[in-house]
């Protein structure tokens, strides 16, 4: 009677040190240089798309309390607060998500500007208030939706390349 494996063979090419959950503690990589220690990389989040969706309106809520709270509703601080946003939502999706980056930033920006809107009476104020937000400070809301689209171009761009490389030198 034979007896199967319940576990997996290890993967051929890694080493052990080198599997998922293990700490890489300068353990060269496949280009031979030696990878930093844990503690000094950065995070590498890898958001779903709504997830970044949600992390950028969640930002942009944040970004429109602290104007609101610090700067009298300020929206150049506003706008300032929205690019870096914008375009952190950008890096953190994942690659198969990257479309959504640049949809998900005009949405987080509307979704924070209602704090700092300065409607008044009633719901319709409060939303003509945003619309007059939208519609003034466009140019901070196309800066940051173009950063978020550069970024998605640009990883989307190094994706393919990294996968049609093998296929040149072969």
């Amino acid at each position: 009677m034979e007896q199967y494996r319940t576990r997996p063979a290890p993967h051929p090419q890694r080493p052990p040190a080198q599997r998922r959950g293990a700490p890489t503690a300068a353990v060269p990589a496949q280009g031979g240089r030696p990878r930093p220690p844990l503690a000094r990389r950065l995070p590498r989040p890898r958001l779903t798309g709504l997830g970044g969706g949600l992390f950028a309106c969640a930002g942009m809520v944040l970004a429109g309390g602290i104007s609101w709270l610090l700067f009298d509703s300020s929206l150049f601080v506003y706008g300032l607060l929205f690019v870096p946003v914008a375009a952190a939502a950008a890096l953190w999706v994942r690659p198969a998500d990257l479309i959504t980056a640049p949809i998900s930033a005009p949405i987080a920006f509307a979704a924070g500007a209602w704090s700092i809107s300065g409607g008044s009476g009633g719901f319709g104020g409060q939303l003509m208030g945003l619309v007059s937000v939208l519609s003034l400070h466009a140019g901070w809301l196309y800066a940051g939706t173009l950063v978020a689209a550069l970024i998605a171009v640009v990883r989307k761009a190094v994706l393919i390349g990294r996968r049609r490389l093998p296929r040149r030198v072969a």
